[in-house]
């Protein structure tokens, strides 16, 4: 109970706040801070830390247990773009905001307004002549870790994005995530230009223990974003993150980005199943990370999202209830359940199995496979198509089909709605451990987050 009103007290005080501040806010102690992580949990608007806390809750107790998110929470942050994108940001935009405490339209990373460069709090720290490292579960060219190691004006050049990391000057001494796709193509191979460059590089998880910690490092995982951590075994986010430290740590400190990115995939999938297994996977790296601020007193870490994703709401259609039994139960993604269903035949058994063996109604069996059917049916007449034609559309998928039935009964079951496929203009959570955690306390803007960022890094 104790642990309840203390969150609710902290709740309290952070709406009870003012608003957005205006100068940035000085260090609060003299504990001198040389390392700072940054988090971005991408697309995890409020609704994510308090589902997981229902999702994580043991069964066995009367009360709702505290989560890791719920023991550092110090305010929100609001994250609407510059003017002429409107109120909802993209992830390019927000990650500009946070990385260069700048606002921008959306797309860009991080140039302002007028497609100038901006200076982030990652190339800042490469300046001051501290380490710098990036771990992120989508490509390593995509919006976010792109938007505190580079510059561009739109978010979509992915190719143009990673031959910066090179043709600007190499400002990372660690690169961890997926992207093959975009280093290693016909016309240049990034990946051997960063061992010319004194890199190691590692293509496979089970050789990130066995990296050599004095060396910069290139750890590319996959060809664009790493597999859901349901079916990559779980934890790959926290094993990035401790090679990561590993390979950073150094008398003169340094910069980490760690990004949750998958969270806001699952959202723009409505896929909460998904959503709360990368959940989990960053309340084990915000643990072990709250361990290591322990034994390292010199680090700050601080955590956010850039922008909330789906309009997740814990109960629907009026239904007072929001049930995720289930979905402690699922082995594998949802995505990962679409595929197997659409290589085999449907039945009620292999339904039920790929869904946590719950009890389905008919109509659940028969949505499925009609959904297969009608998938399977406008495959065939886009195939019987010209080339020309099969340009101008999508082709169809069964596999999305299923995916999309499934989560539909995985809703159901949870009774979790959802109001978007895309992003909202909500506020969101802010989160921080260690000695200067109250620069980032109260209602902030998401460029607050940067500017205290950057006063830790230049103060030490």
């Amino acid at each position: 109970m104790k642990k309840l009103l203390l969150s609710l007290a902290v709740a309290s005080f952070t709406l009870g706040c003012n608003a957005t501040s205006e100068t940035t806010k000085q260090p609060v102690t003299k504990t001198p801070v040389t390392n700072v992580i940054m988090i971005v949990a991408d697309g995890m608007g409020p609704a994510f830390p308090t589902a997981y806390r229902y999702y994580a809750d043991n069964p066995l107790t009367p009360n709702i247990e505290q989560t890791i998110f719920d023991k550092h929470l110090v305010g929100m942050s609001s994250t609407y773009p510059a003017q002429e994108s409107g109120r909802v940001t993209d992830s390019a935009a927000g990650a500009t905001a946070l990385a260069a405490g700048v606002k921008t339209y959306n797309s860009a990373i991080s140039v302002d307004v007028n497609k100038q460069p901006v200076e982030t709090v990652l190339q800042r720290a490469k300046a001051l002549g501290k380490k710098t490292g990036v771990v992120v579960t989508s490509q390593v060219n995509h919006a976010t870790p792109a938007a505190y190691i580079t510059h561009n004006e739109s978010r979509k050049n992915y190719n143009a994005i990673a031959d910066s990391y090179i043709d600007n000057g190499i400002n990372v001494d660690v690169l961890l995530g997926g992207g093959w796709q975009y280093f290693i193509r016909e016309d240049r191979n990034l990946v051997n230009e960063f061992k010319q460059a004194g890199f190691d590089y590692i293509d496979n998880f089970e050789l990130l223990s066995q990296t050599n910690s004095h060396n910069k490092l290139l750890g590319l995982f996959a060809d664009v974003g790493l597999p859901p951590a349901l079916d990559n075994g779980g934890g790959k986010l926290l094993e990035m993150t401790k090679t990561a430290l590993s390979h950073l740590e150094n008398p003169n400190g340094f910069f980490m980005l760690v990004e949750a990115s998958q969270v806001d995939w699952a959202a723009h999938s409505n896929d909460i199943n998904s959503a709360m297994a990368e959940m989990h996977d960053l309340a084990q790296t915000l643990a072990y990370l709250e361990s290591y601020v322990a034994s390292n007193p010199n680090t700050q870490v601080v955590l956010t999202a850039d922008h909330s994703t789906g309009g997740l709401t814990l109960a629907a259609k009026g239904e007072y209830r929001w049930s995720p039994e289930m979905l402690r139960e699922m082995k594998t993604s949802t995505s990962a359940a679409a595929q197997a269903l659409a290589d085999s035949e449907i039945t009620e058994t292999s339904l039920s199995a790929a869904l946590a063996n719950i009890t389905l109604e008919n109509k659940d069996i028969t949505n499925v496979i009609e959904a297969k059917e009608k998938a399977l049916s406008k495959l065939q007449a886009y195939l019987q198509l010209t080339p020309e034609q099969q340009k101008k559309q999508r082709k169809p998928s069964v596999k999305y089909a299923l995916y999309r039935a499934l989560n539909s009964i995985i809703d159901h079951n949870t009774n979790t709605g959802w109001t978007t496929s895309g992003h909202t203009a909500v506020d969101v959570p802010v989160y921080a451990i260690g000695a200067q955690s109250a620069i980032f306390e109260g209602l902030i803007d998401n460029t607050d987050v940067a500017k205290g960022v950057f006063t830790l890094i230049e103060k030490n």
